[in-house]
């Protein structure tokens, strides 16, 4: 087969060019030109007709419907965040920070599959094959028998997969494959977008559930194409900081589960190990309490989880600073504007800190009560009673709205032996039960009311 010919495209205009250039003559617009390989010939134009298999026209109602076959691999928190495991056929993207654990976690993924007799490969682009056994070997994957790839090209890479038919494909990373039909280098946005696009029509065509690796920008974002993020089936970000042994990994998209659910794993000498329990990591051990300290229940994808949000109120100058880490800072200040307005707490020459402990990332309204409790708790110098919960949003009104799935909360913090709880009226329930004895429930309607107990408790 004659080898493709290549040519450049203005994302803008549609303009083409025979050889880059970096304003299009066209539109005169900078940058703009990517690689596309020209479709002139009738094999290069039905390359990619099996990503989409052709069917006739059916009502949605006269099609069968069954749930996708899942491949466990062994790791409950990845399980989770997967929605039970592997899907035949799927595309998963998962990002990170260098060094978080991408690897690391797949090649354990890789190794407990292979072990209960579910074929894998491992393509590495990065490394070579010598440096992975070393690791395997640190992580003490005895006698694994897990196929490994140093290869970087992509049509080798789908030779091996078409011959070798795992289960499981890992591509370490997309970013340094590259394919012979563009002349572009690794990691381009041509060569990216081609890649991807060829591995997913593997996975589709009946071959093996294909995870891509990816790299990340300075900002965090997964480099490269924004549609390589619509092109696969789950995108999974690796979240955590290097200096701390706990990692986050969350769905971001997933076709086959739940959405911003996430897995808490440690890094320890033999690799990633779930945490069945994340709240513990979340909650500071303080021997009495403290002020400016109130535990939030927090909702991450179907997991209620308990977090300590902590506050510092301290005298500020004529710019009084407002800093948050792991929540939102624009609505810092608009809790600030509501405490005064509604609640009579002026913040207005104090500098104001928030922080989650732990390193994770609120972005639920629902944490808004605790973050005004632990604020009015630090600017009074007062403590909260010692097994106190929070949880409800709060509106520029002042009204402590609802918070989805409140029952499962209030389960969660029974059951972690929290014994004061201020709530809702509308996550109040009406009736307690077993499964939250032990929990006195405050359920209020405005932020005035919650400001109330908490001085009567205290």
């Amino acid at each position: 087969m004659a080898k493709e010919k290549t040519s450049f495209t203005c994302t803008e205009c549609g303009g083409t060019s025979p050889r880059w250039l970096g304003q299009c003559p066209h539109c005169e617009a900078w940058n703009t030109m990517v690689e596309v390989v020209s479709g002139n010939t009738a094999p290069a134009r039905n390359r990619f007709a099996s990503l989409a298999r052709a069917s006739e026209l059916t009502a949605l109602a006269d099609i069968e419907a069954s749930d996708f076959e899942r491949t466990p691999t062994g790791i409950d928190e990845l399980d989770r965040v997967l929605g039970g495991g592997m899907v035949e056929g799927g595309v998963v993207l998962i990002g990170g920070d260098p060094g978080i654990g991408k690897s690391t976690l797949l090649l354990q993924a890789l190794d407990g599959l292979q072990r209960v007799n579910v074929p894998a490969l491992y393509v590495t682009g990065e490394e070579s094959g010598a440096q992975v056994a070393l690791r395997s070997r640190r992580l003490g994957l005895d006698n694994s028998q897990v196929k490994v790839l140093a290869e970087t090209q992509l049509e080798k890479i789908l030779a091996t997969i078409a011959a070798a038919q795992p289960a499981i494909a890992v591509i370490d990373s997309i970013q340094t494959i590259y394919s012979d039909q563009l002349t572009s280098a690794p990691g381009s946005v041509a060569q990216v977008r081609e890649c991807a696009a060829h591995l997913t029509r593997a996975a589709k065509s009946g071959g093996p559930c294909v995870v891509l690796v990816g790299h990340v920008t300075k900002e965090g974002a997964l480099a490269g194409p924004r549609v390589l993020e619509h092109m696969v089936d789950t995108v999974l970000y690796f979240e955590g900081d290097t200096h701390s042994s706990f990692r986050l990994i969350r769905a971001i998209k997933n076709r086959f589960g739940a959405v911003n659910e996430i897995g808490v794993f440690a890094m320890t000498e033999k690799g990633l190990k779930g945490v069945a329990n994340p709240s513990a990591i979340f909650l500071s051990q303080h021997a009495e309490p403290v002020p400016g300290s109130c535990v939030l229940v927090t909702l991450e994808g179907t997991r209620p989880m308990l977090v300590e949000i902590q506050a510092l109120v301290d005298s500020g100058g004529p710019s009084p600073r407002r800093l948050s880490v792991g929540l939102d800072r624009d609505r810092l200040a608009m809790l600030l504007a509501v405490l005064h307005r509604h609640a009579g707490v002026a913040c207005m020459d104090q500098d104001v800190f928030v922080n989650a402990v732990g390193g994770v990332r609120i972005s639920e309204p629902a944490a808004d009560l605790a973050v005004m409790l632990a604020i009015t708790s630090s600017l009074r110098g007062k403590a909260l009673p010692k097994g106190f919960v929070a949880f409800g949003e709060v509106g520029l009104a002042g009204e402590v709205r609802p918070a989805p799935r409140g029952q499962e909360r209030l389960r969660e913090a029974a059951k972690l032996g929290f014994s004061v709880a201020v709530v809702p009226k509308a996550n109040a329930p009406k009736k307690a039960g077993k499964d939250l004895e032990g929990l006195t429930i405050h359920a209020v309607d405005r932020i005035e009311e919650a400001l109330d107990v908490a001085r009567g408790l205290g």
